[in-house]
C-alpha cells in the first residue's frame, strides 16, 4: 500500500489502555482541583518516561532557577559524547585552576589533578560536584562558555522553550533559568542512556579509593535509598531556587519522572515526590511494544554500501494504560520510506510508528532510525551489484 512515497503497514490492536491525550487533559484539570500532590512546590510536573505523557502538572512552564538540576544537561552532553565515541569513561580529565575554584558542593578537585570520566560522572551524579561539572565542560568544549553554548543549543533541539543556561553546574547567575516541564524533557532524554543510572542510582561510593585520602560520596537524593525503584536523578538547592529535585523511579516496566521546584525543605520535597510516585504506580501501568533498538521493518538503500537497512526504535516504546479501564481499540500504523539514498546518517528519521485512537486521533508518534550508518557505494560496488541482479533475473 503506497501513500505519499511511503510504504505503510497498518493493523489494529486491542489494549487495556487509557488514552495519553485524555490523561493529559484530566491531569491538567486536577492541577486546579482534586489532586494536590505538590502543594508546597512552586512548580511541579510528573510524566511517564516512555510516552512522555503528563500525569500531573502545576505551573510547569514557569521559569525558575534550577540550581544543580542544571547538571542533568551537563550529564546528557557527556553521555552523548560517550555514545558517539568522542569520549571514553576511562579517559583522564585534567582539572584547571578555574574548575578547582568552584564553591558550593564539590569533590575538592585540585588544580592539575586528573580523574577519569567515570569518576567525574560519579562526582557530578552522586555528590553534585560543581568542580567536576566545570572540569568536564572544559574537557569537552575547551571552555565552560563553549560548553554552555552547546547546552543551550541542545535545549533548543529538545524543545525546551523556557530554559537558558549560563553555567554548567547551576551556581546562581543572572538569566540562568529553566522550568519543571523542560527539566522533565531533558531528564527523559538523559534516561535514554541506560548507563546513567549506574551513577545516579548509587547511594554511596568512593573517589580516590586507592589513595591515602579516599573521598566518600553520599547521594544527595535520599530517595535512591528509601523509595523502591528510585534510581536517579538530580537534586538542586540554592537560596533563590530553594529545594528542587528531578527524580525517577521504575517498577514493572513503567518509568516515571517527577520534578518539583521551590520546595521549602528536603523532607517536604521528598514527601511530595513520593506522593506523586505513589499515585502513578497505583493508577497506571504500561504495555511494552518494542525494545530499544528493535528492528521494525527493512527498507532499500539506493546506491549504498549496503542494499538494505533495518528501521529500528531509538528507545523503548510502550502504551500507557490506566488500571481498571476497559479495553479500547487503538490503531498502530508503521510508515516507512519505500527507499532512501545513501549516505544514510544514524540519526536520520526514515519512518514512524503512529498510535491512534479508533476515531483517528494521534496519541503517540515514534521516529524510526537506521540501524547503522551507510556510506555511499563507489561505482565498482554499484556495478557489481547491478551485474549480479541482472544475472539472477536471467
Amino acid at each position: 500500500m503506497k501513500r505519499n512515497g511511503y510504504l505503510a503497514l497498518c493493523f489494529v490492536m486491542c489494549f487495556t489502555i487509557f488514552s495519553p491525550m485524555a490523561i493529559a487533559k484530566e491531569k491538567a484539570g486536577q492541577q486546579k482541583g482534586d489532586n494536590h500532590f505538590a502543594p508546597q512546590a512552586s512548580s511541579a510536573v510528573m510524566i511517564e518516561a516512555d510516552t512522555g505523557t503528563v500525569l500531573y502538572e502545576k505551573n510547569a512552564n514557569e521559569k525558575m532557577p534550577p540550581a544543580s538540576i542544571t547538571k542533568v544537561m551537563t550529564m546528557l552532553l557527556i553521555m552523548e559524547a560517550v555514545e558517539r565515541g568522542e569520549l571514553k569513561l576511562t579517559d583522564k580529565v585534567r582539572t584547571s585552576e578555574r574548575a578547582a575554584s568552584m564553591g558550593g558542593s564539590q569533590i575538592f578537585l585540585q588544580p592539575g589533578e586528573e580523574m577519569t570520566v567515570e569518576d567525574m560522572l560519579k562526582g557530578i551524579a552522586i555528590a553534585s560536584g560543581n568542580d567536576a561539572s566545570v572540569a568536564m565542560a572544559e574537557h569537552l568544549a575547551g571552555t565552560e562558555e563553549s560548553f554552555v553554548a552547546r547546552m543551550n543549543e541542545r535545549a533548543q533541539q529538545l524543545g525546551m522553550k523556557n530554559t537558558h543556561f549560563v553555567n554548567s553546574n547551576g551556581l546562581p547567575a543572572a538569566n540562568h533559568y529553566s522550568s519543571a516541564a523542560d527539566i522533565a524533557i531533558m531528564s527523559r532524554e538523559l534516561l535514554k542512556h541506560e548507563g546513567i543510572t549506574k551513577f545516579t542510582g548509587t547511594y554511596q561510593d568512593y573517589l580516590r579509593k586507592d589513595t591515602e585520602s579516599p573521598f566518600w560520596l553520599v547521594n544527595t537524593n535520599k530517595l535512591v535509598r528509601f523509595y523502591e525503584g528510585v534510581d536517579g536523578l538530580k537534586t538542586g538547592y540554592t537560596g533563590e531556587a530553594k529545594y528542587c529535585l528531578t527524580a525517577t523511579a521504575k517498577r514493572n516496566n513503567m518509568r516515571v519522572i517527577a520534578v518539583v521546584m521551590g520546595e521549602p525543605d528536603v523532607k517536604t520535597r521528598n514527601n511530595e515526590v513520593s506522593t506523586m510516585f505513589n499515585y502513578a504506580f497505583t493508577h497506571f501501568q504500561v504495555t511494552p511494544m518494542y525494545k530499544k533498538g528493535e528492528a521494525v521493518r527493512a527498507l532499500v538503500v539506493d546506491k549504498g554500501q549496503k542494499a538494505k537497512i533495518n528501521a529500528v526504535t531509538p528507545h523503548a516504546v510502550s502504551l500507557l494504560m490506566k488500571k481498571g479501564e476497559s479495553a479500547d481499540t487503538f490503531q498502530k500504523e508503521i510508515v516507512i520510506n519505500q527507499a532512501i539514498s545513501a549516505p544514510v546518517a544514524k540519526d536520520q528519521v526514515i519512518g514512524h510508528i503512529f498510535i491512534r485512537t479508533k476515531d483517528g486521533k494521534e496519541v503517540n508518534r515514534i521516529d524510526l532510525l537506521p540501524e547503522d550508518q551507510i556510506d555511499k557505494a563507489n561505482m565498482w560496488e554499484i556495478l557489481k551489484r547491478t551485474t549480479k541482479s541482472v544475472l539472477i533475473s536471467y
